[in-house]
């Protein structure tokens, strides 16, 4: 086991995950609001992505792209400078979450991770309103959270119902 740069032991390792291939797990305790780590890679523009992943050519979803803004992405495939947190799963009850911070994303935690318990935040992939039951199935998740929505995709918006609301009455006055 190696030693952190502040020469404790480190917050993290690579293993095997119920979830999906490897996952990134906690070694120690890692405290709510801690920054674990920068989400690391490539940074391409939308129509790159698009070339390098090809979903219609995929037979179920796994991509390293992490949309930073309106023009950039960053792919975190090993082989495209990737590092550690490409590896962190999804689940629908997430330990921690992405914040973009200027030109870098991290990964923070939300609460208390306890040792050994895997870190996961939430992709939110967003709908495009097409095909939406279709992409369902091949964003399925296997997070296996009890609140699990099914699908790594950001959760559908409900439709309001729409109340009777009583009519606004004026008085005699004016």
């Amino acid at each position: 086991m190696s030693v952190s740069k502040n020469g404790r032991e480190p917050l993290y390792v690579l293993r095997t995950s119920r979830i999906h291939g490897r996952g990134v797990f906690a070694l120690r305790y890692i405290r709510k609001g801690t920054r674990i780590l920068e989400y690391t890679g490539e940074r391409i523009d939308n129509d790159e992505a698009d070339r390098r992943y090809d979903d219609t050519r995929m037979k179920r979803h796994h991509t390293f792209l992490f949309t930073l803004d309106k023009n950039t992405v960053i792919d975190g495939a090993a082989n495209r400078g990737g590092g550690d947190a490409s590896f962190i799963n999804h689940s629908c009850d997430p330990n921690c979450e992405a914040v973009i911070t200027g030109r870098k994303i991290y990964i923070h935690s939300l609460r208390g991770i306890e040792p050994g318990v895997e870190l996961a935040y939430d992709y939110q992939y967003e709908r495009t309103g097409k095909n939406d039951a279709e992409l369902e199935k091949f964003y399925l998740c296997r997070c296996g959270a009890e609140n699990c929505r099914g699908s790594i995709m950001k959760a559908a918006k409900k439709k309001r119902r729409h109340r009777a609301r009583p009519a606004k009455h004026r008085s005699a006055g004016l």
